[in-house]
């Protein structure tokens, strides 16, 4: 791919529709993040949940807040 490709795709991204999607992910993540840091114990090792959900876009801490934190007590 040249560079000239690739600048048009960038240039041809609706931004107004990409942007706040962005925006949504990156809020989640340091969500999940901090809140998996003070958490005391999940539902398998901490290290596995940092990896869902820095590498799994979107789904990853949507998945951790639904499956990876205990509901004890």
């Amino acid at each position: 791919i040249e560079m000239n490709e690739l600048q048009e795709a960038f240039q041809s991204i609706n931004w107004g529709l990409v942007a706040p999607v962005i925006l949504i992910q990156f809020i989640l993540m340091v969500v999940a993040v901090i809140d998996l840091i003070r958490i005391k114990a999940t539902n398998g090792p901490k290290w596995l949940w940092v990896l869902i959900i820095l590498f799994i876009n979107i789904i990853g801490p949507v998945v951790y807040f639904i499956f990876g934190r205990r509901h004890d007590g």
